[in-house]
């Protein structure tokens, strides 16, 4: 866990504390009236640009939107195909928000190695890259060749 502190990243300290500070933002917005657990996200692209989802929660539950795929949907559907980091926050205190299973194989189909910042509300954060959260994955170059 590190708070502010360079590592591994290549993604400039003011950035990364800049996107967890729209995510902690974005988790204000969250629709959750079910589970009461707010999510935000901050999804940073090559040229800059940040987008920001909360989770989104359904009376059908497996309908309902976690902030990640949110953001990376405002994302995709504005153009971007490329990120180069995002950053998770909730109103964990005890341990970092990590994303669900969904959410990784998600954010794999953009890519492998584009940083994660899994934060706590006091700013502190754990960084991995997309490949450590899902490693082995399964994604679109293993389509490659196959006629559908």
């Amino acid at each position: 866990m590190t708070n502010g502190t360079k590592s591994r990243a290549d993604v400039d300290d003011n950035i990364v504390r800049e996107l967890i500070s729209r995510s902690q933002e974005a988790k204000e917005f969250a629709y959750c009236p079910y589970s009461k657990f707010r999510v935000g996200a901050a999804l940073l692209t090559p040229d800059g640009t940040i987008f920001t989802g909360c989770n989104v929660e359904n009376a059908c539950y497996n309908l309902g939107m976690c902030a990640e795929r949110v953001a990376i949907s405002k994302a995709v559907s504005e153009g971007h195909r490329s990120f180069r980091a995002i950053a998770i926050a909730s109103d964990l205190n005890e341990q970092v928000i990590s994303p669900c299973g969904g959410c990784r194989q998600f954010m794999r189909e953009f890519g492998t190695h584009w940083h994660v910042y899994m934060t706590k509300p006091d700013g502190s954060y754990l960084h991995m890259n997309v490949d450590e959260l899902l490693p082995e994955s399964f994604g679109p170059d293993d389509l490659k060749g196959r006629k559908v």
